[in-house]
Formats: C-alpha cells, structure tokens, sequence
C-alpha cells in the first residue's frame, strides 16, 4: 500500500500527474504547480509540451513523458486540430507502475487507462466544454455552421461526447475546482465530485490600499472571455479610465472597438500585473468562467471586482446586494450596456467596499489549504476506495524467490 501508518503517502508510492498539455502557464497550471507541491515526487505526463523555457520552473526541473502528440504540434499551432487524436494519444499511456493516478483535466486527461489496483483521482477544472454546452459557439467562432467540413465537426464532437462519457467512469474520485463545474460532472457523468477551488498566490499579490483612477482588465484576448465587451463598454464612457492587458487573436477587434480612454498594453510582466491590479479602482471580469482565478489575485491585492453574475464567479467575488462584506458587484448580461450600468452602480456604492475585505476574501483560497485538502482528500478516498476491495493481496514474494532458487538449481537442457 502507497500510505503509511499515519495516513500519508509513502516514500515508496509510484505517483504519475496526467495534465492534458502544456503550451503556457495560466490557471490549470498553477493547479499543477500545487498538485506536484503535494506530490514531489510524481512524474508528469501531458499529451505534449511546448510550454516557453521562462515559464518552466514550477516543474522543478522534471522531463515531461509527452505522447506521439509531441512531433506534431509547434508552438504557434491551433492545438484543438489533434482533437481527434486526443483520446488514443492520452490513452497510450503506459502507467501500470503507479500506484496513485492524478489527472488535471479539461479535455481528455482523464480518460488515462488504469487497473483495479490503482487509484485514479481527477481534478477536473471543466468537462470539455467545445464538446458539451459550448459546441454551438465554438462551431460559430470556428465558422463551421454549414457545409460538409461543419459535419464532419459535429461528427468528430459527437464521438468526443461518447468517448467523454464512457471514460468517465474509469475515474475513482473526482474534484471540481467550483461549485458550478461540480453542477456539470454531475449532469454529464452522474458522479460527485468535491470542490477544491484553485489556490492563489498571496505572496506575490500584496495589499494595494491606494487606487488610481482607472479600471483594469486583464486576459488572453480570445473570443469567450468577452475583452471586447469591456471595451465596448468604456467607450461609451469616455470620462472613464480603462487599461486592458494581454494578447491573442481578438486583439485587433477589441483595437477597433476601443476608444482615446481605452488603453491596451499588452503582455506585462508580473510585477506590472500586480502594480496595475494594486492601483485599480475596480477590476471588469466578463467571462463565463467555470472558476476564474484572475478576480481573485485582484481581490488579493485590496481591488474589488465587477463580474458577470454567471459562473464561478459567483463563488469569488460577494456581491454588494447579499454580502455584510462586500467584495464587489455583478452586471446580469454579457453586453456592453449592462457592463456601463454596473460601472455606474459601483461609482455611487463603491464606498462600502474595502480594499480589507476584497484582501480578506481572497485569503479562503490560499495555496496552503489548497495542498492541504488535496492531500487529505486523496488520503480518504484511496483508503474508502480499498477497503471495498477483496482484502489484502496475499504476499506471495517468498514463493516465487523459492521457484526461481529451485529453477536456477536445476541442469540446464540446452544442447
């Protein structure tokens, strides 16, 4: 057995941690980062890996076991074309030696084939959302909603739903990183699954009790995490202030829809991402995240947050209306009018906010009890998940030395 008498791992356990890939270093990883915290030990497997040389070090210098996936996909590459080859490459995985399977996954991570004498745990941070309640916009943004080429989309996401489903049960335990992902592994898979929200890092993000006079936004400039809203949005307010930070595709969009007070920075580096995020009057989150740990390292620097009320969100950020304490407010529609109104609302209220109480909240979701309620969730599941077993293995290692000293003293036949 992998635990010792006092309930932990042992040294001996064969750890493997299964995360789908790696191309940059954004929430899932920083679920990584603490799972391997826990587990030092562990191996890392992912379907490839692309991840830059300066974004690496939460690996601790470990070789990543990639999948034939590894040849084929280039750094710059739409890593959503090998969809089809997702779930045979994550299934070659040869994890047979291990005694403990961890998966990080929001694609096909847990569908890793393991035997009856192995526990498999997934962190499941979203059930592939492209697939399930998100396939319609993604086959729109994909511009795949007639022709031959859109069914053989619908085609592919169908057998990825199957595929989803079936391996859904080779799973022992299951954790959600909210309260809404676990609504979704239980309409999908009909499972439980434990909430374990994601850890944010409260050293690197400190109290900012100054603010300036501007909003900030900051994210991967793609379609689903609605940048171009916000700025939609603030454009229509020109006596506002708002700085927007990141990169990606929908860059020249959001470029055309911002006006002389909207001003897009960017890639920053750490240190000006928390600068900003310190010295903001509020920080606009429009996406319909499953978690979101971005409204939370604000809310760790003393900035309150204006959220689309849908999502994980609702789980991080304590809305004027219901909270004592309040963290920051919602906006009911993902447009620009309904972002404006809210805006509105928070200049008149935004006095019964305290930077205190955003840095105070933000304190439940500590990467310390993070590690710590993996750690003792995994040690309670695997010790339930044994004792429906048959018993203890019988230990038949002295037997089989005595075969092999008997085979050894025997003449040998060869010619």
């Amino acid at each position: 057995m992998p635990f010792d008498s006092s309930g932990f791992l042992s040294e001996k356990a064969r750890v493997a941690v299964i995360h789908d890939w790696l191309y940059t270093f954004g929430g899932a990883e920083r679920v990584l980062e603490q799972i391997l915290a826990v587990f030092p030990n562990a191996d890392v497997f992912s379907l490839f890996d692309v991840l830059p040389e300066d974004q690496r070090g939460f690996l601790g210098g470990r070789k990543v076991k990639t999948s034939f996936l590894q040849k084929l996909v280039r750094p710059n590459s739409n890593h959503r074309n090998f969809l089809p080859l997702m779930p045979i490459a994550v299934e070659q995985f040869d994890l047979s030696d291990y005694d403990l399977v961890i998966s990080s996954s929001y694609a096909v991570a847990k569908g890793v084939i393991t035997g009856p004498r192995q526990f498999h745990v997934s962190y499941v941070h979203s059930p592939m959302r492209y697939a399930w309640d998100l396939q319609h916009e993604y086959l729109r943004n994909s511009k795949l909603t007639k022709g031959v080429k859109a069914w053989m989309a619908k085609l592919l996401l169908h057998k990825m739903r199957l595929w989803d489903m079936r391996t859904s049960n080779s799973v022992d335990a299951y954790i959600s990183n909210s309260n809404f992902v676990s609504q979704r592994i239980w309409k999908l898979y009909r499972r439980p699954a434990k909430v374990i929200s994601p850890p944010v890092n409260l050293d690197r993000f400190r109290l900012g009790e100054r603010k300036g006079d501007f909003y900030f936004t900051a994210s991967r400039l793609v379609q689903y995490k609605r940048i171009d809203i916000i700025a939609e949005a603030f454009s229509k307010m020109p006596d506002r202030r708002l700085i927007i930070a990141g990169e990606g595709p929908e860059m020249n969009k959001i470029k055309a829809l911002a006006g002389p007070n909207v001003e897009i920075v960017g890639h920053v580096d750490a240190s000006r991402m928390t600068e900003l995020m310190q010295q903001a009057k509020a920080f606009v989150f429009a996406a319909e995240e499953d978690f979101g740990i971005v409204p939370l390292e604000a809310q760790a620097c003393g900035t309150p947050v204006i959220a689309y009320g849908r999502g994980g969100a609702l789980e991080t950020v304590r809305g004027l209306v219901n909270s004592p304490n309040p963290t920051g407010m919602f906006f009911s529609r993902q447009t620009a009018d309904s972002i404006a109104e809210a805006v509105d609302l928070f200049e008149q209220m935004a006095h019964r906010i305290t930077p205190q109480a955003c840095r105070a909240n933000a304190l439940r979701f500590s990467e310390e009890r993070f590690r710590n309620d993996l750690l003792t969730f995994v040690t309670e599941e695997y010790d339930r998940y044994f004792q429906h077993q048959d018993g203890p293995q019988p230990d038949v290692t002295p037997e089989i030395e005595w075969l092999e000293k008997r085979l050894s003293s025997q003449p040998s036949h060869a010619a």
